[in-house]
């Protein structure tokens, strides 16, 4: 492929069960993309482990593809993003030293609990924005500490995924405040590491990398770093952010008033701050945001398109999204009386309860497979729309939501999604996901941009709007109303054991 003369820059994203590098001018317009697999283990129950020899593999793999036919000489920087929240433990010969525990590990219960009994729960959210939740990075070196001695005494570095890249392009140990927010140890208000926090964890403060400003430059590739993978020695690695906060700032979500709503397996709803704040409850996430100054509010939905992937598996096998949503489109707003409740994996927010369990309440005799199907649409959203509710009491305001992820491909849970939150939708012409969103903070870093703002200017160039319908916006409030009831009236039964 040929591209004509400019600079460019790189976004790399390493991702759960994959590695994607893009390649992007200096005004954020993609050139290509490449991308490598990878997988990860459950060795047991509750357990979710990766190893990162395998993310460096697929980052190298990807880069030889994207670089092909690149004149090198253009490059000006490379941003990094990925999973959020993953321990990567290193000796202090920078030898990985056990499997990296993921983001979606749940064995770290007990050891939640004991930190918030250590700090206070009050404390925990003035210092850290958040409860301490067992995705979350502090209690798995805590569970080490407790279950692994061994590999605990041998640990000299804790990184985050994404900046294991970083350590092994470069040979420097570095985080960003978005990425680093997700640890349970960053003091978010201050964006710089908190000593309770991190002697809490069982962690010491010289295990834990420099930690900058997501469009700070965080490193330049070494001569090992250029031999493994083709980039230029010395190319500047821009800190980047956490794979939410990028992709934040891939659909331009940098000011206030305008929040994004993701519908992947899990649904996250986004919102900027100006300033520090979080949900004296903890419900939602309060984390620097990958904007310099600046902090974002999220609420975290664990079954979203999961939901409706169930519901094409399990309850109508050999139907299409495409046909599915037919069928959903047969059925009233409303689903005359008929609710879903999306808990198929337990809630993280509003009600942050792995025991929370779906169902389908108030069936009647009348209702069908279109019923159902819509059901499930439109209990997704109401999940959504709880997050965006915990947030007005802080001041969030929406008057623009950016739609992305999986989910968004369908017509029908679009209009959903509008009239559910009443508020216009914009759909992305393309989403590149968090890859682009480091390539953006790349060229910050680079100079090629002033400001994170400045580099968003254009992403949302060609998007559509979804306007939400009056009547439908009424018919969902009224039922949103019926929806909210239902959790707290079947949370004993949630509880009891099986």
């Amino acid at each position: 492929m040929k591209t004509e003369d400019g600079e460019l820059v790189i976004g790399v994203d390493v991702g759960t069960s994959g590695v994607k590098v893009l390649l992007a001018r200096a005004d954020g317009s993609v050139l290509r993309t490449a991308d490598a697999s990878h997988g990860f283990a459950t060795p047991r129950p509750l357990w979710a482990e990766s190893d990162p020899g395998d993310w460096w593999d697929g980052v190298v793999a990807a880069l030889s593809q994207l670089l092909e036919g690149i004149d090198r000489d253009r490059l000006r920087a490379i941003g990094l993003t990925g999973q959020m929240h993953g321990l990567v433990a290193l000796d202090r010969h920078g030898r990985v030293v056990c499997p990296c525990i993921m983001w979606n590990d749940q064995r770290t219960g007990e050891e939640c609990r004991e930190i918030e009994e250590e700090v206070g729960v009050e404390r925990l959210i003035e210092r850290s924005g958040n409860r301490m939740l067992a995705g979350f990075t502090a209690p798995k070196v805590r569970w080490l500490r407790k279950h692994r001695p061994d590999v605990h005494k041998d640990m000299a570095r804790v990184l985050l995924p994404k900046d294991y890249i970083r350590y092994r392009l470069s040979g420097v140990f570095a985080t960003d405040v978005a990425d680093a927010s997700g640890t349970g140890m960053l003091d978010v208000g201050r964006r710089t590491w908190c000593g309770e926090l991190v002697a809490a964890a069982g962690a010491e403060m010289e295990w834990l990398p420099e930690v900058v400003e997501s469009a700070a430059v965080a490193g330049r590739v070494s001569a090992a770093g250029a031999a493994a993978t083709g980039l230029p020695e010395g190319l500047p690695i821009v800190a980047g952010a956490g794979d939410q906060a990028a992709g934040a700032v891939g659909c331009g979500i940098v000011r206030e008033g305008r929040i994004s709503v993701t519908l992947g397996t899990s649904g996250v709803v986004f919102a900027h701050s100006e300033t520090f704040q979080s949900d004296p409850g903890g419900r939602l996430h309060a984390f620097c945001h990958a904007v310099p100054g600046r902090w974002h509010l999220m609420g975290v939905m664990l079954s979203a398109a999961g939901s409706y992937q169930w519901l094409a598996d399990k309850v109508f096998p050999g139907l299409s999204f495409r046909e599915l949503d037919a069928l959903a489109a047969k059925a009233p707003a409303g689903c005359e009386g008929l609710s879903f409740m999306p808990y198929l994996a337990g809630e993280r927010c509003p009600h942050a309860d792995p025991l929370a369990r779906g169902g389908l309440v108030g069936l009647t005799l009348r209702h069908g497979r279109e019923h159902i199907a819509r059901a499930v649409l439109e209990g997704v959203a109401f999940g959504l729309r709880d997050s965006l509710e915990l947030m007005r009491p802080l001041g969030i305001r929406a008057s623009e939501v950016v739609a992305t992820g999986g989910g968004v491909a369908s017509p029908l849970w679009r209009s959903i999604l509008a009239d559910t939150l009443g508020c216009e939708l914009t759909v992305p012409l393309t989403n590149q996901g968090g890859a682009h969103g480091a390539a953006l903070l790349a060229a910050v870093g680079a100079g090629l941009q002033p400001n994170v703002e400045a580099a968003c200017a254009g992403v949302l160039d060609g998007a559509s709007r979804v306007v939400p319908d009056a009547a439908g916006s009424q018919t969902m409030e009224r039922h949103y109303r019926k929806f909210r009831m239902l959790y707290p009236a079947c949370r004993e039964f949630f509880h009891e054991p099986d």
